[in-house]
């Protein structure tokens, strides 16, 4: 990704369980696209979550991160993506616009307030949608979910590599973690690890019944809910807040929403030197719709910023000024 975030690479490859395509195409002015899970295989993915893992393009433009997806697509009956894409798709269609998922930055709201006049002025008809509430406990059965799957999933995949592979399940990797603390637990615990070591396994009712929860939430009572019951074809939102420092005592300062289904992160400028993007998401096997309808919009904005190399934000003339020290 940061290939072609620096213009080095037309496109790279990214794999998502929780927002590991969309957050970092989105901070760093890329096209991040995340396909409906299942339609890429998972196969040479070190895993996290079966049911939510997915590799996916991140590229310069829309049309590259298509291309992309012709080739790592897998199916009998395959689509061509890029064939698809279609600069007028916005004109006429109604488009369902997350205010509650838009955040509290005022330089993120205008930005994406440009977006909708963009989209507005494309042939969109935005409709706001307020009503995004998840239900009671469902981000804890979603963690839970991924730390029953982890285990599963991680433990079959070390089973399959070669010998020479000692570390074969997780409970060898805790081992392994502990043995050497001082390098591998200097930074981050591995709470989490253990936590999933004691999860039970995917056969158990326990697994079933978070994994259903999880799923009709942000599925049937979830995006598809929405879709129906505002009659549009896709929800845009903001991609996520600004970048923060990267910051090895506090850790990450942002976590990716959940989905299952296709979501698209499409450049839409940036704020002080700092890049921002804007998503489409859909239902399930509604990519070639939520690429062209991403598309449609880069084509009409070209909102993408060259990549200038600078260091820090206050290489940035008016930041730098601000933060001169007297």
């Amino acid at each position: 990704m940061a290939h072609a975030a620096a213009s080095l690479a037309a496109g790279t490859v990214g794999t998502e369980t929780n927002g590991s395509i969309i957050c970092p195409s989105n901070v760093n002015g890329v096209v991040g696209f995340k396909p409906t899970v299942g339609l890429v295989s998972q196969d040479f993915i070190i895993p996290i979550s079966s049911s939510q893992d997915t590799a996916g393009p991140m590229t310069k433009t829309v049309r590259g991160a298509a291309m992309m997806l012709n080739a790592m697509a897998t199916g009998a009956a395959k689509t061509d993506y890029a064939a698809t894409l279609d600069a007028a798709a916005l004109q006429g269609k109604r488009i369902g616009v997350l205010r509650g998922a838009q955040g509290s930055s005022p330089l993120i709201k205008d930005s994406f307030e440009q977006a909708l006049s963009d989209m507005e002025a494309a042939g969109a008809i935005l409709v706001d949608i307020d009503d995004i509430d998840m239900p009671d406990g469902f981000w804890g059965k979603s963690f839970d979910v991924l730390k029953y799957e982890f285990k599963a999933t991680l433990n079959a995949y070390l089973a399959s590599t070669p010998d020479t592979v000692t570390t074969r399940t997780l409970a060898d990797l805790i081992a392994f973690n502990a043995e050497h603390a001082d390098i591998e637990l200097a930074l981050f615990n591995q709470d989490i690890f253990e936590q999933s070591e004691g999860m039970e396994g995917l056969e158990s009712e326990s697994y079933k019944e978070a994994v259903a929860f999880v799923q009709t939430a942000t599925r049937e009572k979830g995006i598809d809910r929405l879709l129906a019951e505002y009659d549009v074809v896709a929800l845009v939102a903001p991609s996520g807040p600004l970048a923060p420092r990267a910051d090895p005592v506090n850790g990450d300062v942002y976590a990716a929403a959940i989905a299952g289904y296709p979501h698209l992160t499409v450049p839409m400028g940036t704020v002080r030197g700092i890049p921002i993007g804007l998503s489409f998401m859909g239902g399930k096997d509604q990519d070639a719709a939520i690429l062209s309808l991403g598309y449609a919009y880069e084509q009409r904005t070209q909102a993408r910023a060259e990549p200038t190399y600078m260091q820090t934000a206050e290489d940035l003339p008016d930041i730098s000024k601000a933060m001169r020290r007297r």
